[in-house]
């Protein structure tokens, strides 16, 4: 079980305006579940977004209008006989704030309103769905969350994949095909979370070190790759010459059972295995010293994982991040793992201050 609270401190590496003055009594609250927690940071992002405005753009638009607006639209005015009446159907842009992710931001918080969620904040809430008349709600199954995103919008960018993980985790279809709340975020959102996390933890606390979630060729004699799948990383730490490929899982079983003995899972050790030897022939004319990681977050089992392997020159390590803890505790496992495979005598650049 991930203390609610760590998941928000997840959440300020993924998306850095929460690292923002807006969001510091959000950051001091106690939240009994994920929902309450998504429903504060989503109605903060709003209220600091409504102090500047609601993002507007140019919105086509048709309708018949007693002046001419736009391009007049001769078909549809003599199939509706809008003449008759002295109008003419005109498609025109009208600059509106019903722009696509306004939509969805109201179509989360009116969801929210039905989630396990404090009355205090349904009432904040409400407050807020009132500088949202006037924009139209989406169907949660037929969102489009393929967003543009610029410097000036990074809090949309926020707010959005914060009703990401609310529409795609806190809901679910019953069997007679109605849609209710679920308590919890669910194993595949969370699981980019906290691949997401681990990334931009290293990225911001280490910049010395370079991170990346890179692709890797394959390593081929005869250069064919036709239907060889991609290979990507979830993140790739180097310095000087030294490469970490850790492949992050979030399992609710952090291994499998087969009459009574637990193994790591096959198809993850096959995967990272395979990304270190064919990064490992990729370098075969520098020097480098190649190492994998499966790095599992913890669960409630009994059996954690944390073994070192050497496989054909390369180590391999499994491991478990225990997320049930004070996020110190957190901050210093991610920071061992820097210190074992690259030196701590080492210089990666200065700790950001949080």
């Amino acid at each position: 079980m991930i203390p609610v609270q760590n998941v928000y401190y997840m959440l300020t590496y993924v998306f850095q305006c929460l690292n923002e003055d807006g969001f510091k009594n959000v950051a001091v609250e106690q939240f009994d579940n994920v929902a309450e927690l998504c429903a504060a940071i989503l109605v903060k992002g709003v209220s600091l977004q409504l102090k500047q405005g609601l993002a507007r753009e140019y919105i086509s638009e048709t309708g018949a209008l007693a002046g001419i607006r736009g391009r007049i639209d001769i078909t549809e005015s003599i199939k509706t006989r809008t003449m008759l009446r002295k109008r003419m159907v005109c498609t025109y842009d009208e600059f509106s704030v019903n722009t696509y992710m306004n939509r969805i931001i109201k179509t989360t918080m009116l969801q929210l309103l039905h989630a396990d969620v404090g009355k205090s904040r349904k009432k904040e809430i409400r407050r807020l769905l009132v500088f949202f008349q006037g924009i139209q709600e989406l169907h949660i199954y037929s969102i489009n969350w393929r967003q543009q995103y610029y410097r000036h919008n990074q809090m949309y960018r926020m707010m959005v994949s914060i009703c990401y993980l609310v529409l795609k985790g806190l809901l679910q279809t019953t069997a007679d095909g109605s849609i209710r709340l679920m308590q919890f975020v669910d194993e595949q959102q969370m699981c980019r979370l906290y691949e997401k996390f681990i990334r931009e933890y290293y990225r911001q606390e280490f910049p010395g070190i370079k991170t990346e979630a890179s692709w890797i060729s394959w390593q081929l004699d005869d250069g064919f790759s036709d239907m060889l799948p991609m290979m990507k990383t979830d993140i790739m730490l180097s310095y000087q010459g030294k490469i970490l490929i850790i492949d992050a899982k979030y399992y609710e079983n952090t291994t499998q059972a087969q009459y009574g003995r637990h193994t790591v899972h096959s198809g993850n050790l096959y995967q990272i295995f395979t990304y270190v030897k064919n990064k490992e022939y990729e370098l075969k004319d520098v020097p480098h010293q190649v190492s994998g990681m499966l790095l599992y977050a913890g669960t409630d089992g009994e059996i954690q994982p944390g073994q070192k392997y050497r496989m054909s020159g390369n180590q391999i390590s499994v491991r478990t991040l225990d997320l049930n803890q004070d996020f110190s505790g957190i901050r210093a496992q991610l920071d061992g793992i820097i210190w074992e495979y690259f030196g701590k005598e080492n210089y990666y650049g200065q700790r950001h201050n949080r």
